[in-house]
């Protein structure tokens, strides 16, 4: 390869890695796997390597990536917040050991093995013991400040905790990872699946989707956790451990979430065996891993490694290589969601992958297909994203044949036979007719659900005969059931088909929000929906609202509720479809619970903090919405009154700093009763 060649592989490769750099680290939407995008960087800086005339002052491969993105206030670390240089490769951890040893003039060095948990870099401040913020690594330098959504994770303090022979600091960063349990992604996506939407592709990118919500309250609805293991800024420095290990005990001792699982090892063979003991242990790990972390045990051997402008010297990340598995193609299906979205699935020949046998295997969408030359009897490469759910890498084009042909995606809906579109700006393909059957059955089954009207009785299996009778083509038609059609289902299916309408008859009166929650409006989840029942008070005022009512000028008129959502809310009720719903709804006689306006607690905003004596953090929130107030997970000068209980965290001391009232749960009840 001469230098012009050379030059344009560089280019090329620096445009790739920038692009997969905002997909990772802005967006959470990654298009390939961490294995390809650590070799793409790996082929870049060895070219950079034989070609330095070509390399840039500051090459991509030394760059910390960047998840600043827009509507954060961003803050600065007062310690650099780096990443880690990872491997794949034994030879290379060793040869890592091997530099520390000669640079640091040591016959042996003790390191601490560590998993490498799959999610978002996070540094969380504590001043005095107590919390006051949370950023994300964002460019190294500075961070988005995510406070008020890292407040909504249940397992991180607020105060650390007092132990003897520990000190707590008048300042740390600690540094950490926020993630999603594999359970929690599984109840997510089942959610999902249920309401015909597009199933997340794995934890970290939830997760890293989920901290960046303007919306707090949308952030508390998915159980987020963390993880806490490193130190950024410590004041005094005295305060500082001796070691990594001795660390570890300060942070448990503290009160805070860790690592379940290290070892403390010297030498090179031990260290390589600890990260194999850890490959045999982390599929019990309620997280994905995806890796070891080995970090020099001493602090003060730490200081004097140093570190480059990315990363420290002393500590290096060895990644393990993605279980993959390749296997034939059979098929691609089409499954339509409730909005009508059309999401392919490879049908695999089935392949044990990771302890499981798989058959199926998401294949995103058209483009991805496209991208990728996926085609109907190739030999695909599948493997486990996140390790949890498969999805198809790339083709063995080797054991490619003719039979293969490219993948012409449908043009019209395998449903219903629509012509299906593609709305500017985005990536997926839809079918647009209202009355798919497919779209119909899962909207219903949405409006149903116990997130929504709560319609005990009409589940999955009830939806699809209703649907498939043609009893119920829209969900107004749920209220038009009649008796006589449920009895001729079948013989001994009176009491149920009474109950089921009783259930039915009951749904007419649930909270306006459970009924704005159920039309499916795009982007407005729970939260939203229940600001929009305080602000509105009915649907007729909903369907009808102009912009004004939602922005004016550049500021939001309903808290939470920005210009996308409003826009997304404005499109909907300009639908005529969507009007009528409104409208059949009403006629069929459902009367939403509406707080009463006169309530003491209308339009009052709450923020709870501590825990109370006797109600949840639920119980609390939801008495406070059905008297009309509002629940915020974060204080600012529009909040009315701070719920303080035991171990009242930084909220409890905003609130002081700002003037907000502070009351306790006794002089909430009170309030309650009126």
């Amino acid at each position: 390869m001469d230098s012009a060649e050379a030059q344009k592989q560089i280019a090329r490769l620096r445009q790739q890695i920038a692009r997969h750099d905002e997909l990772y680290y802005r967006r959470a939407q990654p298009e390939i796997t961490d294995f390809d995008y650590d070799a793409l960087k790996q082929e870049l800086a060895a070219l950079e390597q034989r070609f330095p005339e070509l390399a840039s002052a500051e090459s991509v491969t030394q760059r910390v990536g960047d998840d600043r993105t827009e509507g954060f206030q961003v803050y600065r670390h007062r310690e650099r917040m780096m990443s880690l240089d990872n491997t794949y490769s034994e030879e290379e951890l060793r040869e890592f050991h091997a530099r520390l040893v000669r640079d640091l003039e040591r016959d042996e060095l003790s390191f601490v093995v560590e998993p490498k948990i799959d999610g978002l870099a996070v540094s969380v401040t504590y001043e005095k013991g107590k919390l006051v913020r949370a950023v994300t690594r964002g460019n190294g330098v500075e961070g988005d400040d995510i406070t008020a959504n890292a407040l909504t994770i249940k397992t991180l303090p607020r105060t650390l905790a007092e132990a003897d022979g520990v000190p707590i600091p008048d300042v740390i960063e600690i540094r950490g990872e926020v993630f999603l349990t594999t359970a929690e992604f599984q109840r997510i996506n089942k959610q999902r699946e249920e309401a015909g939407e597009p199933l997340y592709a794995n934890p970290r990118n939830l997760a890293a989707g989920t901290i960046k919500q303007l919306d707090s309250r949308e952030v508390a609805q998915r159980k987020l956790e963390i993880v806490l293991y490193g130190r950024g800024y410590v004041e005094p420095v005295s305060a500082l451990p001796e070691t990594q290990t001795q660390f570890h005990g300060w942070v448990k001792a503290w009160g805070l979430p860790t690592v379940e699982k290290f070892w403390t090892v010297t030498g090179a063979d031990a260290v390589w065996d600890a990260i194999q003991k850890l490959d045999t242990l982390r599929d019990s790990f309620a997280y994905a891993t995806d890796g070891a972390v080995v970090k020099l045990d001493s602090v003060s051997l730490q200081r004097r490694a140093g570190s480059t402008s990315k990363s420290p010297r002393w500590a290096m990340a060895y990644k393990f290589a993605p279980d993959r598995a390749e296997t034939r193609l059979n098929a691609i299906t089409i499954q339509v969601g409730r909005t009508g979205v059309l999401t392919p699935v490879a049908e695999l020949e089935p392949v044990l992958l990771a302890g499981t046998t798989v058959a199926r295997a998401t294949l995103h969408n058209r483009d991805e297909i496209a991208r990728k030359d996926i085609r109907v009897g190739d030999y695909v490469l599948v493997e486990k994203a996140g390790e949890i759910i498969p999805a198809v890498v790339s083709v063995n084009t080797e054991r490619r044949t003719p039979e293969c042909v490219p993948y012409v995606f449908p043009e019209r809906c395998p449903q219903c036979a629509t012509p299906v579109v593609q709305l500017e700006g985005e990536v997926a393909v839809r079918c647009p007719n209202f009355e798919c059957p497919v779209q119909v059955r899962r909207r219903v089954q949405h409006f149903a659900s116990k997130a929504c009207v709560d319609i005990e009785g009409l589940g999955e299996a009830m939806v699809d005969v209703l649907v498939e009778k043609g009893w119920v083509r829209s969900v107004p038609d749920i209220y038009r059931l009649r008796r006589e059609d449920l009895l001729s289902l079948g013989k001994n299916v009176g009491k149920s088909s009474d109950n089921l309408l009783a259930a039915i008859e009951a749904s007419k009166r649930a909270e306006l929000w459970r009924f704005i929650h159920g039309l499916g409006v795009p982007h407005v989840g729970a939260a939203a929906a229940k600001d929009l029942a305080r602000k509105f008070r009915s649907l007729e005022a909903l369907a009808t609202a102009k912009y004004e009512d939602f922005i004016q000028g550049k500021e939001s008129v309903i808290s939470g509720i920005g210009e996308t959502m409003a826009l997304a809310i404005l499109t909907y009720f300009n639908e005529p479809r969507n009007r009528a719903t409104v409208n059949e709804l009403i006629a069929a006689g459902i009367e939403p619970v509406v707080p009463a306006a006169g309530s003491a607690l209308a339009g009052k905003t709450f923020v709870l903090t501590g825990t109370l004596p006797t109600l949840t953090r639920d119980d609390a929130s939801a008495r406070i919405e059905a008297a009309g107030g509002k629940v915020s997970g974060s204080v600012s000068k529009k909040t009315h009154y701070v719920v303080a209980g035991a171990e009242a965290g930084s909220k409890l001391e905003k609130a002081k700093t700002l003037g907000v009232p502070v009351i306790d749960e006794a002089q909430l009840l009170e309030m309650l009763r009126g």
